[in-house]
């Protein structure tokens, strides 16, 4: 087991695993981190835990120190020079008439690395983009293409269901969502109604998954004919959180079932 501390770089953001290297931090205290990016400024979000070493996805990183006001002051500067750089990134892409629109930039604290997001509906050839930054900025750039779902984090607004949208307010980090997930919980496929403001899937669709994959246990198909106790008989519906099906068996009608009960016969 090793000892780790939880350090994410934005509100809301993904949690990264730092290793305390032997200090004593509080959370929501903002501290210097050595990242593959260089050094950056993070927020500690977790206290002290300890993890299995094999869980490790990367080499842990350690943390530097406890962010002084100076330290502060520094990263406000870099966070002007950054907004600064998108104005100018987005003059060099009409200049060159790139179809890409630049979502936000940053430095890395000591300034050795501006770090560019961007979305376009198809791949770019930056290249030339990023020389003129470098030549500009004296820095190494790095130019990264997110997708709708990102922005939508970035953006932020409100769902179907009249809240603040779960990746602009919780979620650190975007699981898979397939149209299975739809299915499995009998929804319309209507895209008005399993899409969020992004377009894509609605992340909400992961959370019940697993209850109504377990409910589905058990239950027939729509559609499939199937033998009961009062003969055979076609499924034309299902309700998976009641349990219940309901069949139409010819000269008897439409006929509940409940999966538990038929079941135990």
């Amino acid at each position: 087991m090793i000892k780790v501390i939880g350090v994410s770089f934005k509100e809301n953001g993904k949690v990264y695993h730092f290793s305390p290297n032997d200090q004593t931090f509080e959370v929501g205290e903002k501290v210097i981190v050595e990242t593959e990016r260089g050094t950056q400024i993070g927020i500690i979000r977790t206290n002290v835990y300890e993890i299995d070493e094999e869980d490790l996805k990367s080499p842990l990183s350690k943390i530097v120190k406890k962010a002084t006001n100076k330290d502060l002051e520094k990263c406000e500067e870099n966070k002007k020079k950054a907004q600064e750089a998108v104005i100018k990134c987005r003059e060099l892409i009409e200049k060159n008439k790139l179809n890409m629109y630049v979502i936000d930039a940053s430095f890395t604290f000591d300034r050795k690395q501006l770090y560019i997001r961007f979305m376009a509906d198809e791949r770019v050839d930056f290249r030339n983009l990023a020389k003129d930054l470098a030549n500009i900025y004296k820095t190494r750039i790095e130019l990264r293409q997110i997708g709708v779902r990102d922005k939508a984090k970035e953006i932020g607004g409100y769902g179907q269901c009249g809240r603040t949208l779960c990746c602009a307010k919780f979620m650190s980090d975007f699981d898979s969502v397939s149209i299975n997930m739809a299915k499995n919980q009998n929804i319309a496929l209507n895209p008005t109604k399993i899409n969020g403001v992004c377009g894509r899937l609605l992340c909400c669709l992961k959370y019940e998954d697993e209850c109504y994959k377990e409910c589905r246990q058990g239950m027939p198909k729509v559609g499939k004919k199937i033998k009961t106790e009062k003969g055979e008989g076609k499924v034309l519906n299902i309700d998976i959180l009641k349990g219940t099906y309901r069949v139409d068996i010819p000269n008897v009608g439409i006929v509940e079932f409940n999966k538990e009960e038929n079941e135990s016969n």
